[in-house]
């Protein structure tokens, strides 16, 4: 059996929320699983000492544009958030909390977060608003809430960010295919590619 595709992704990544809307679909028709991944982008960035495409003068201004405009190409609503880039530390807990209850529920969740964020303007740095989104597709708020400041929880955040700085992580999404990294959502006709053919 084929390994899993592995999806590393940041929840205040807007290429991420792109890519989030189509790999699992695309993934499906080749048969294959996705694992969901999700990291801190600002751990990263600190570890490896780069700047986000945000705060580096002359691009922040394309960045939002492309942003916009890709999300029309894949149409994928979009809103551009009123505070951009935020932590999301909450929901990255959120997940792996949940992905050790339920899987399915875990990636209901992340796509909740998403499109809240994305599409809907909520603040996902909120804790509270992490936990509306949680029980909207099913979980048990209080369980989740108390999840959350489990220190195992944080350590496997923590772990999880690490591990994807060691497997040569340094952007969202990054997707992994038969130990072939792509970056980036605009990677997804090359990520078809692969899968169709085994490799290029």
């Amino acid at each position: 059996m084929a390994e899993p595709i592995l999806f590393y992704f940041d929840f205040t990544s807007p290429y991420s929320y792109l890519a989030s809307e189509r790999i699992d679909a695309l993934a499906d028709r080749f048969g294959r699983k996705v694992q969901w991944r999700p990291v801190l982008l600002g751990g990263i960035f600190k570890a490896l000492g780069t700047v986000s495409l945000v705060k580096q003068s002359g691009q922040a201004e394309y960045s939002v544009r492309d942003f916009a405009r890709s999300a029309r190409f894949l149409g994928v609503p979009y809103v551009p958030p009123a505070n951009f880039p935020v932590s999301t530390v909450a929901p990255a807990r959120a997940y792996y909390w949940l992905h050790g209850q339920d899987c399915s529920l875990a990636r209901r969740f992340a796509h909740e977060v998403f499109r809240a964020y994305f599409a809907a303007g909520r603040d996902i740095a909120d804790a509270a608003v992490v936990l509306e989104l949680a029980i909207k597709v099913g979980a048990d708020g209080t369980a989740l809430a108390a999840g959350m400041s489990d220190p195992a929880i944080k350590d496997r955040l923590r772990a999880e960010t690490d591990a994807a700085i060691e497997q040569g992580v340094f952007g969202a999404p990054w997707i992994v295919v038969d130990n072939e990294p792509f970056w980036g959502a605009d990677r997804l006709p090359q990520i078809e590619r692969w899968l169709e053919t085994g490799g290029f």
